[in-house]
């Protein structure tokens, strides 16, 4: 049975920016090891699965090595194509199962609203070897359930950061957040180093800014924000902190339509 895939570009309303993704849509659930498979083959940073469940859909979230616990670009493209294939009509919320738990989105006009769990972080020693593992001298390091949250002095200094993957490879966590102040419309800006996720750098990455969100509402004193993901292909992020819960809104783009035949 062939199953349909859709290539979507996230974070952004052009093509060929944002963060891409591979959304499967699925008729019922496939083993674990046969997605992972299609992981590899399409060799995104994600590739989504999602099929129905209760009242909405499970979705499942893999790297080409690994499965996982939340994505917000993949969550965004997957959204994207329940709207723009007629899955849902533009006024109903998309509702998911997931491994970080119950998760909703709603089309806000143009754009895609996702409420994500915050991921708050706590004050660490900046590790042994991580600034030259970098090219940069943090000014605060903390830790979350992500990896590390970095802060480095400028925009610039993040934007020209050129980390020693292998290096980051050593350091015992999922990925490295990189953040300043942004210059203006940005609030802040960042960029997600995550070599043990297989991926050396993500372009765009909603689970950062649930980790992005409280830190930065702790800094500035504000719940709202403009935020921009400095990779080379580069994503813009609405933010809203509510506590406990992160509002990250985004746009998306269909790339490529196609279909799965083993």
């Amino acid at each position: 049975m062939a199953i349909p895939l859709i290539q979507v570009d996230a974070f952004t309303d052009k093509p060929y920016a944002g963060n891409p993704a591979a959304v499967c849509v699925l008729p019922a659930v496939q083993p674990d090891s046969w997605m992972q498979q299609v992981a590899q083959e399409m060799n995104l940073s994600e590739t989504v699965f999602f099929y129905p469940e209760a009242d909405g859909y499970r979705l499942r979230w893999f790297t080409p090595t690994v499965e996982v616990d939340l994505c917000g670009h993949a969550t965004l493209a997957t959204c994207h194509v329940l709207w723009t294939e007629g899955h849902l009509t533009a006024e109903q919320e998309a509702r998911f199962y997931t491994r970080s738990g119950v998760l909703t989105a709603r089309r806000v006009g143009d754009w895609i609203e996702l409420n994500f769990p915050a991921n708050p972080s706590q004050t660490m020693a900046v590790p042994d070897g991580l600034a030259e593992a970098l090219g940069a001298t943090p000014t605060w390091v903390r830790e979350s359930s992500l990896g590390y949250l970095v802060e480095v002095e400028s925009a610039a200094k993040v934007l020209n950061l050129q980390p020693d993957f292998a290096a980051l490879a050593m350091f015992p966590v999922h990925g490295v957040i990189v953040t300043s102040r942004g210059d203006a419309p940005y609030d802040f800006v960042s960029r997600f180093f995550a070599p043990n996720l297989g991926l050396n750098e993500d372009p765009v990455t909603g689970a950062a800014h649930c980790c992005l969100s409280p830190y930065w509402r702790d800094r500035l004193g504000k719940t709202s924000f403009l935020a921009y993901q400095a990779s080379a292909r580069g994503g813009v992020v609405k933010v809203e902190d509510e506590g406990d819960r992160v509002r990250l809104s985004g746009q998306a783009v269909t790339i490529l339509k196609g279909e799965l035949l083993h």
